[in-house]
């Protein structure tokens, strides 16, 4: 692929060893054709995640969506497939972004062409009694379920998903999200760039000046970061000695998960969009989708048991965490459009940013995420 269009002498500032480099400059937050880069390669061109599989194919056949900057057909039935949104005759758009069908074929509204649920040419009207239309088939995109969560790869040219999850697979497990149900979600649209968003969640540095219910329930300064294999920064965080999980009052009103650690919160990120923190009693994920270089939409959900009832315990303590965290982000943002903004150095204690950055800096030379 391309590089991007950022100062690489800049890059080679980000990914001098951890104490002596510096965050990336400031057009990776602030240029529409940075941005335009990172959708083509870094979300259309990785393994971008949808959401939960269920929950996309619950009441339809099919719908129109969009990852990265590419049009993107799924479809439902024996398993979940993704097909470029374009039709094998003409090229016109199968379904408007956005729209959904419950209908058993996929109807081309230009011509009539329509297509079985597996990408197959089901008709192709007035072709003729000679056309063969086998060869004609909608082009597949590569497609993967993990853990409950649908992920695309848009371009079809990405390293394996067993590559891009690496060590994080036997880090997720435990917790079971698959069989967890979604008990809460809320939207947010933060005037931030979606890497600050990302570089915010990996580190507490901050948690001591903004986070006052967090650090009442885990110590800032607690946990380590991991380096396993893959496109992936995480880390794990304590409980205080009287806090059973992330709450305002530090008390569970949930069940706890079995099999895994009551002890710590474990903080994730999959590249490119999606955040898991993983709880001794739920799941809470954010999926992000950047709008513009200064607008990211998130979606933030819980997952609990189903026999948990009430969820408000956790979803009040991280709403009111999230506002205080997009706050800074969108401060952030503000700060890095300044014409005297320059990339500041990385504490210590920021290390899984450090990571983050270096694996985007690496992306943008066109390099491995995974090495």
């Amino acid at each position: 692929m391309a590089n991007a269009p950022v100062d690489p002498t800049a890059l080679a500032a980000s990914l001098r060893p951890h104490g002596e480099s510096v965050m990336l400059p400031q057009a990776a937050y602030t240029d529409p054709a940075v941005l335009a880069w990172e959708r083509r390669n870094f979300f259309a061109g990785t393994w971008t995640c949808l959401g939960r599989a269920e929950e996309l194919a619950a009441g339809t056949t099919h719908f129109a969506t969009t990852v990265g900057d590419i049009g993107v057909l799924l479809t439902f039935s024996d398993k979940p497939r993704a097909f470029a949104n374009t039709c094998r005759h003409r090229g016109h758009e199968l379904l408007p972004q956005g729209d959904s069908s419950e209908r058993r074929a996929v109807v081309c509204p230009y011509h009539g062409w329509s297509y079985d649920l597996d990408g197959a040419v089901k008709a192709a009207p007035r072709m003729g009694d000679t056309f063969d239309p086998s060869p004609y088939g909608l082009t597949e995109l590569p497609t993967e379920v993990w853990q409950g969560w649908l992920f695309v790869n848009a371009l079809g040219t990405a390293p394996p998903f067993s590559e891009h999850v690496g060590g994080l697979e036997d880090l997720v497990a435990p917790y079971r999200p698959e069989a967890l149900t979604l008990k809460a979600r809320h939207s947010y649209d933060v005037a931030s760039n979606w890497k600050t968003i990302v570089e915010n969640y990996h580190e507490c540095y901050h948690c001591p000046l903004i986070h006052p219910e967090l650090c009442k329930v885990s110590p800032p300064t607690s946990g380590d970061n991991w380096n396993l294999p893959g496109a992936w920064v995480g880390g794990l965080m304590d409980l205080r000695p009287d806090a059973e999980t992330m709450s305002l009052d530090g008390k569970s009103h949930g069940i706890p998960l079995p099999g895994v650690d009551p002890r710590t919160v474990n903080y994730v990120g999959l590249f490119p969009n999606l955040l898991i923190s993983l709880h001794p009693d739920y799941v809470m994920t954010h999926r992000l989708e950047p709008r513009t270089p200064r607008l990211t939409a998130i979606e933030c959900s819980w997952y609990f048991p189903a026999e948990v009832d009430d969820p408000s315990y956790a979803v009040d303590f991280w709403d009111i965490t999230n506002r205080e965290d997009w706050s800074a982000c969108e401060s952030v943002q503000r700060g890095a459009d300044s014409p005297h903004f320059r990339p500041g150095p990385l504490a210590p204690a920021e290390d899984a940013v450090y990571q983050w950055v270096t694996m985007l800096a690496r992306g943008y030379l066109g390099k491995s995420l995974t090495q």
